[in-house]
C-alpha cells in the first residue's frame, strides 16, 4: 500500500463537480426523452426491434431511417399486439 495521504477535501470537490456534470446531463436527457423516440439514435436511425410506422427502410441490412418528428408524441406510432 502506498504511503500517500488522501486529500479528502479535494476528493469531495471532485465528486461534487462530477455530480454537477451528470446532473446536467440527466436533466437534458429527461427533457429530450419527452419528445424524442428512445429508439432513435444520433444518426436518426431506428434501433427498435419491432415495427413502427415512422420507419423507412433505405437499404436491406441497414437500420431503418426514423421519419418521425421530434415535435410529435411518437408513442402512438408503435405497433402493439394488445388491442
Amino acid at each position: 500500500m502506498h504511503n500517500q495521504k488522501v486529500d479528502k477535501e479535494k476528493i469531495k470537490k471532485s465528486l461534487e463537480r462530477l455530480y454537477s456534470i451528470y446532473s446536467e446531463m440527466s436533466y437534458i436527457a429527461d427533457k429530450v426523452m419527452q419528445s424524442r423516440c428512445p429508439y432513435k439514435n444520433a444518426k436518426s436511425r431506428c434501433t427498435a426491434l419491432f415495427n413502427c410506422r415512422n420507419q423507412s427502410i433505405v437499404k436491406s441490412g441497414d437500420l431503418p431511417v426514423c421519419t418521425g418528428s421530434d415535435k410529435l408524441d411518437y408513442r402512438s406510432a408503435w405497433e402493439s399486439s394488445a388491442k
